[in-house]
């Protein structure tokens, strides 16, 4: 489970990534804007959203357990 999760958080920061360079890079040098920026955008909120729902199942599921903090 700790590496779906991981693997979504890298995915997740690669569509945040990829969104920002295509807004910087669109329209430029008098070329029409894409839709890349809103499609990566879109990627990540999806992937957002799937890994929630992931760990509330895996919660709901017992597959995965809060610790929490050690006292003293």
């Amino acid at each position: 489970m700790k590496y779906l999760v991981a693997l979504a958080f890298i995915a997740i920061i690669g569509a945040l990534f990829l969104a920002g360079v295509s807004m910087v890079r669109d329209g430029r040098d008098g070329q029409p804007k894409t839709k890349k920026m809103a499609h990566a955008l879109a990627w990540r909120v999806g992937l957002s959203v799937a890994l929630f729902l992931c760990i509330l199942i895996s919660y709901k599921l017992g597959w995965i357990r809060p610790t929490g903090l050690p006292t003293g």
